[in-house]
């Protein structure tokens, strides 16, 4: 009967946590459709309240309007006019005191994060943390930059390495770049084998697939000599 109990669980389990996932995004989006509503009311005549009434007993229409305002933003932002009144917008921001450095940070890591010709989360590797013979998965965000790079000499390269089961949060390393190894694993199936603490295993890919980012393997030990 444990072993027909504990299947039973393995087949439900995932499903309750996606829906339950699904369910809380979906409350949240809507709850912030809601309150737009609510601010567009007071500006709206009278007679617009039984329309506004009427969007919000229409589940899921926050996640619809959010995926129409993203598609519009980047149709706008991707031709000269829009990048030219973003940009004004940026420089306004970029002038009030606590927003331009809200802004400033969150635009910079953002824009390096998802730019498709940067490197940040491009590809993982494998290094030795939180001490010498213990590994664990991480992934290259870069290469040293400002005054911490004048302090390092020799090649380095930035990795995070994520906590489990929670990979939001994590360490910021810069490690020798002789100390890396290389995973042929993509970033999603090593995110899996993170997220799952080791059980879900990401498949083994042929050995003539070469890396995105030619990060070099760790360094084999010297033998020691007599």
């Amino acid at each position: 009967m444990k072993k027909y109990l504990i299947a039973g669980l393995l087949v439900w389990l995932p499903l309750a946590i996606t829906i339950w996932v699904l369910q809380a995004a979906l409350g949240l989006l809507d709850g912030v459709f809601g309150w737009f509503l609510t601010a567009t009311q007071a500006v709206l005549p009278e007679g617009a309240a039984g329309t506004i009434g009427l969007l919000r007993q229409i589940p899921g229409l926050g996640v619809i309007v959010l995926l129409a305002g993203l598609l519009l933003t980047g149709v706008f932002a991707a031709n000269i006019v829009g990048q030219w009144w973003l940009n004004q917008g940026g420089r306004l921001l970029a002038k009030i005191p606590i927003v331009k450095s809200i802004y400033s940070s969150v635009k910079q890591v953002s824009d390096t994060l998802f730019s498709s010709s940067g490197n940040a989360f491009r590809e993982a590797v494998l290094v030795q943390y939180p001490r010498q013979g213990s590994w664990t998965i991480a992934f290259v965000t870069g290469k040293p930059g400002g005054e911490a790079a004048i302090h390092l000499s020799g090649d380095y390269v930035s990795v995070y390495v994520p906590t489990t089961p929670n990979p939001t949060s994590g360490f910021f390393l810069m490690v020798p770049r002789a100390d890396v190894i290389v995973l042929r694993m993509s970033v999603d199936e090593a995110l899996k084998y993170v997220i799952s603490m080791g059980v879900v295993a990401p498949p083994v890919h042929p050995m003539n697939a070469a890396p995105a980012i030619p990060v070099a393997r760790a360094a084999a030990p010297e033998p020691v000599r007599n």
